[in-house]
């Protein structure tokens, strides 16, 4: 199975080596046929602190750093 890439926007930078994404999708409800928004954080591991709020950034899964982290930054996105 492959790993998710998503993309989103750095929302929060305060934990050592970790930061918070927001990830915004649309999608079609299956009924009423209308375009919804919705927005997802994530908690995200970030080994340089190269990253600071505001920066668009590519994150894929990886193997769990904790309960919460999931994701990695992918490559050099800077």
């Amino acid at each position: 199975m492959p790993k998710k890439i998503l993309s989103g926007v750095v929302i929060s930078d305060k934990p050592n080596k970790s930061i918070t994404v927001l990830v915004e999708r649309k999608y079609q409800h299956p009924l009423l046929k209308k375009v919804i928004k919705s927005k997802k954080k994530y908690n995200v591991h970030d080994e340089q602190n190269k990253f600071k709020n505001g920066d668009k950034v590519k994150i894929i899964e990886c193997k769990p750093y904790s309960k919460t982290k999931k994701f990695e930054v992918m490559g050099d996105n800077k």
